[in-house]
């Protein structure tokens, strides 16, 4: 009796997929599908976007995207928070924003959810880290800690009072306590 092996699923195959909801990434061959954002998650993503962007977007430095599809390398993720440099932002002959970037970011943010498992997350960092992003941020509620993912797949932890490392040009400051500060509503 013969046994059919299933082809591995290509990047193009994936990419004329419907889409889903949450979005899923595309690595390895593999699908994963995101979790659907509680909390904790949505005000972190939130919150990274408007704080990077007001200095980063009115200063025309770079601009932070939330759950953008980011095609590169062979995959196609779609990172929490994308901040792409000013000067490398896809455009159209007009001058609008692309809709398909196929391109990665300078920086992906990424919030470890309850439900998602650390390695795939920082799997997919370390693919971005490969692939020429200058900056990854795992951000980790649980145990209020972040990981930054640096070029040549080097890893670091930043905890408590911690200084975050920033995408070179953004003139900011943030520490950990700080982020995870963002959660607080009193």
């Amino acid at each position: 009796m013969a046994i059919a092996i299933q082809p591995k699923l290509t990047l193009e195959d994936f990419l004329k997929l419907p889409e889903t909801e949450p979005a899923s990434d595309f690595i390895n061959g593999e699908i994963i599908q995101k979790p659907i954002p509680q909390g904790e998650h949505s005000l972190l993503r939130g919150e990274s976007c408007h704080v990077i962007n007001q200095i980063a977007e009115r200063q025309k430095i770079a601009l932070a995207l939330p759950e953008l599809r980011c095609i590169f390398g062979g995959a196609a993720i779609v990172p929490d928070v994308s901040v792409f440099r000013w000067d490398r932002i896809p455009k159209t002959s007009s001058g609008r924003i692309v809709n398909r970037f196929e391109i990665h970011p300078d920086w992906a943010i990424e919030i470890l959810s309850p439900d998602q498992r650390l390695k795939k997350v920082l799997s997919k960092l370390l693919h971005c880290s490969r692939n020429g992003i200058e900056l990854g941020w795992l951000i980790n509620p649980e145990d209020e800690s972040v990981l930054g993912i640096f070029p040549g797949q080097r890893v670091e932890l930043y905890e408590a009072t911690d200084k975050l490392p920033i995408l070179e040009g953004i003139e900011l400051e943030l520490t950990v306590e700080q982020v995870f500060g963002w959660l607080s509503l009193t």
